[in-house]
């Protein structure tokens, strides 16, 4: 692993190049930013200004006193192959390149790209060009251009995030922050001109305080790109889970992904074969990416796949049933001492042979008795939960004895449909 991906997420100095405050502007944002929350030393950069909020700034990275870990550029396309020459004179060793307007545009586009990696000189790592590089929760590193106002940022947590797309990769953590999921580290790269997923995905899964890593992909660029992606998630993937969502499955989409970060779709099956070989979980959209990433961020890995499933609904535990069978999750029979054993206890017309179905007179007492009973034995490796708060019976309390039924060191998921206000102080729980 090349170590300057460590100053890509952990530089001491960061030279940010077209800082600015000019209203509206992806530069005053990153500016305001930096200079607010990075724990390291900024140098602003841009020969338009002498002094921006108090502090010096040089007309070139070249004036920039020491030496400058990491730039981030954020000006216009034309003038990023001369910037980028000018970061390898002075020893720069990474930098996030912000600005579009390169092979994902075309022709004149794709030159431009080609150029600045010839004036890196092999000295400089490039993330991007074409993305809003890099979030760390733990220092304060932040170059995603959208105001605070506009997307929440999530408190540290052991969720990392890779993103093709910037979009995605501010509307995943925007919702992290809503829901309270922390997520410590995140990065968008863009068009991929040097660092590319295989790299990141290696370099996060080496990082002690992170037990997920959530992937976006739309499409690889380069020839050898998937073996590699491949090798590095098989590697990862026997200590901690990846989880995938690969967009561009349509020949429609597959033109989009193109032009948007002049990757390449592919074809899906392949990528699905991979994927699969790999060892990595694939979703199909980015809510199920979060709430996985989420279950799996807080809870024990399983030692098999067998599923306990309690419910207070026969309707909906015949769905669990299906919905978990259909991903290779067995729901199994419950032998007959254990059957009895939940019998004495529980209503007269309550299903107990898995799914268990306490019926519409569940209670919050019922669902500890039954945890408590069939977690600890080795018929069952994880339970799922639906509660209905709705029922006469059922309090928030309940949250209290799921979260000591967790002390059996297996996971546990809970899901509610509806709600009231005892609802809604159950999730929060």
């Amino acid at each position: 692993m090349d170590p300057k991906l460590e100053v890509l997420f952990n530089p001491g100095t960061v030279a940010l190049i077209g800082a600015t405050l000019r209203e509206g502007s992806v530069g005053a944002v990153i500016t305001r930013t930096l200079l607010e929350k990075f724990k390291g030393e900024v140098y602003l950069v841009n020969p338009s200004y002498n002094e921006l909020l108090g502090r010096k700034v040089y007309k070139s990275v070249l004036d920039v006193p020491g030496n400058v870990d990491l730039a981030i550029i954020v000006t216009s396309a034309p003038t990023v192959p001369r910037i980028m020459r000018e970061c390898a004179m002075k020893g720069v060793r990474v930098a996030i390149i912000i600005s579009g307007g390169f092979s994902e545009t075309g022709g004149s586009g794709a030159r431009l790209e080609e150029e600045v990696k010839e004036n890196a000189q092999g000295r400089v790592r490039i993330l991007g060009p074409n993305c809003i590089g890099v979030y760390n929760a733990f220092n304060g590193l932040d170059t995603f251009f959208i105001p605070k106002n506009r997307m929440e940022r999530p408190r540290p947590g052991p969720i990392a995030l890779i993103s093709q797309s910037g979009a995605v990769a501010a509307a995943i953590l925007d919702w992290a922050a809503r829901r309270n999921i922390g997520v410590g580290l995140a990065v968008n790269y863009g068009n991929k001109l040097d660092i590319n997923e295989a790299e990141l995905l290696e370099y996060l899964a080496s990082d002690p305080n992170i037990k997920v890593l959530v992937t976006y992909i739309e499409g690889l660029k380069k020839p050898g790109e998937g073996k590699a992606l491949m090798k590095t998630m098989k590697a990862i993937t026997k200590a901690k889970p990846i989880i995938v969502y690969k967009a561009g499955r349509s020949k429609s989409s597959g033109r989009a992904v193109k032009s948007h970060t002049a990757a390449l779709a592919g074809n899906y099956e392949i990528y699905r074969a991979m994927l699969k070989q790999a060892g990595a979980i694939e979703v199909n959209n980015l809510f199920e990416a979060l709430e996985v990433a989420k279950a799996l961020a807080t809870q024990p890995l399983p030692r098999g796949n067998r599923v306990l499933v309690i419910t207070d609904s026969g309707g909906v535990g015949v769905q669990a049933v299906d919905n978990l069978e259909s991903i290779g999750l067995p729901v199994p029979e419950l032998p007959q001492e254990l059957r009895e054993t939940l019998s004495k206890s529980l209503p007269p017309l309550a299903s107990v042979t898995n799914p268990i179905d306490l019926t519409g007179s569940a209670t919050d007492e019922m669902y500890k008795f039954v945890l408590d009973a069939v977690l600890p034995t080795n018929h069952v490796d994880m339970a799922l939960i639906s509660a209905q708060m709705q029922l006469p019976g059922m309090t928030p309390r309940l949250a209290n004895y799921i979260i000591n039924a967790t002390g059996f060191g297996k996971p546990i998921v809970v899901f509610s449909i509806g709600g009231n206000e005892d609802a809604r102080t159950f999730r929060a729980k």
